[in-house]
């Protein structure tokens, strides 16, 4: 659990500024579940995709399985969403 405490990740502030035009334009136009999903996006990515070499290179078999796991669920997470947006219109 020491990991999780001690590990520093970087964001670029490139990303950071398109999350907050993506998210601003969204609200903008209403459309508050696609604000959500898309900020959900943005720290999934983040966590594991961007900095996964940060997350996997200390320790490689204390993290790893409970991050497998953890990211697939975010990425059930992720398609029960979009299966939302798809299957009920407002």
């Amino acid at each position: 659990m020491e990991i999780l405490y001690s590990t520093e990740l970087s964001v670029p502030l490139f990303q950071i500024a398109f999350l907050l035009t993506l998210t601003t334009l969204s609200l903008l136009f209403g459309k508050i579940k696609l604000a959500l999903l898309i900020n959900y996006l943005f720290t999934l990515y983040w966590g594991f995709i961007f900095n996964k070499g940060v997350l996997f290179s200390s320790t490689p078999g204390e993290l790893t399985n409970f991050a497998f796991v953890y990211f697939g669920f975010g990425l059930v997470i992720v398609i029960l969403a979009l299966f939302g947006f798809v299957a009920h219109r407002d």
